[in-house]
């Protein structure tokens, strides 16, 4: 075997992600409820599945490499032009290549400790530092990032908001006074994945000119198109056109950037889910509360709960609902796994788990 260079030589063999079909594969047997990857049950607007459907027939040409009507479509969604769009797939595909851009070997980047781990897997990638800061209170903590980002002299500083996995969020006003702060040269990227699951008020005010921040939105969660692998970046217009040096010209086929389009078209369905959000998370908070658990305020699409003891025993629990056929995850590090996360779900979904946890708790 030819050898590998030496970055990924030198890193562990892992994924940040254990998905449900492996562990399906492991059980031979499906899940009864998936509420694990904290997908959308409400599904995708019907204008996305037409558009999908549509489009199936010229899935032999390739996608625009430019997404001109895409990049538009976003534009004219947020008020700003297309030159201040970076699109791509996923946002676990856009930290990758601003990594890419921003980062060499021996670089320094800033996240949370237990924060989504994708970030991380791309920092290494680089040759670069990971650098963590503690959650304060279920919450990340936008001081104790900043001063790690001196100390350290961070390229880059990655905060979500809402946040994953605790689901908690700082109100917009909060991240945005962070770029006052920053250190010379350091690049704020701010995953914004569940704000449109949020209270008013998180949107943080940031001009896409602000060359100190990039913002990161994805069609994976309100928008139910997670299967698609599509997202995109908000940012100044000399950053934005520094991608097409790295990126994928052609990672985005024609059906994934109409369905896009239509997706962003259609108003009533996005309200539509902000309210079917509503409800599901305040009937996993009874579910929650039925079984001794305490659910932790939620502005995404999932909520994390307390299970009260430590990670042994959170744990017992995550596999004690694995066996009874429902899929759901928890936070990586103490004290945050103390708690079990579980994705908003539809009817049929909830009942399962309304009616599995309490056998799971009886297994422990």
């Amino acid at each position: 075997m030819i050898g590998l260079s030496p970055i990924p030589a030198a890193l562990p063999t892992s994924v940040p992600f254990t998905g449900p079909e492996t562990l399906e594969r492991r059980m031979g047997r499906p899940f009864r409820a998936r509420l694990g990857a904290n997908e959308s049950l409400y599904g995708p607007s019907p204008k996305a599945v037409a558009a999908l459907s549509a489009a199936a027939h010229e899935a032999w040409m390739y996608g625009d490499p430019e997404a001109h009507d895409l990049k538009a479509a976003i534009a004219a969604h947020h008020g700003v032009t297309p030159s201040h769009v970076v699109v791509g797939e996923g946002i676990d595909g856009l930290l990758g290549l601003v990594c890419r851009l921003m980062l060499a070997q021996g670089d320094h980047a800033v996240t949370s400790q237990g924060a989504y781990p994708t970030f991380g897997f791309h920092v290494a990638g680089m040759g670069a530092m990971l650098d963590s800061a503690p959650y304060r209170d279920d919450h990340e903590d936008p001081e104790a990032l900043l001063a790690l980002a001196r100390r350290t002299g961070a390229r880059l500083l990655y905060i979500a908001n809402p946040d994953n996995p605790m689901g908690s969020h700082h109100p917009g006003a909060t991240i945005a006074a962070m770029r006052d702060h920053l250190p010379a040269g350091c690049l704020m990227l701010l995953d914004e994945a569940y704000v449109d699951l949020a209270p008013e008020g998180t949107e943080a005010p940031i001009p896409a000119d602000d060359p100190r921040v990039i913002r990161f939105r994805t069609f994976s969660k309100a928008y139910g198109l997670a299967g698609l692998r599509l997202g995109y970046a908000l940012c100044a217009p000399d950053l934005a056109q520094a991608f097409d040096k790295v990126r994928n010209h052609f990672g985005l086929g024609r059906p994934v950037q109409l369905a896009g389009i239509a997706a962003l078209s259609d108003k009533a369905h996005l309200e539509g889910l902000r309210a079917w959000a509503h409800q599901a998370r305040a009937r996993l908070g009874q579910i929650a509360r039925d079984n001794g658990l305490i659910p932790l305020p939620s502005a995404t699409n999932f909520v994390t709960m307390d299970a009260g003891r430590d990670g042994t025993h959170a744990r017992a629990l995550l596999e004690a609902l694995g066996q009874e056929g429902v899929f759901v995850r928890m936070p990586g590090p103490a004290p945050l796994n103390r708690c079990i996360r579980i994705s908003l779900g539809d009817t049929t979904a909830l009942d399962i788990l309304a009616e599995a946890l309490p056998r799971a708790l009886a297994r422990l």
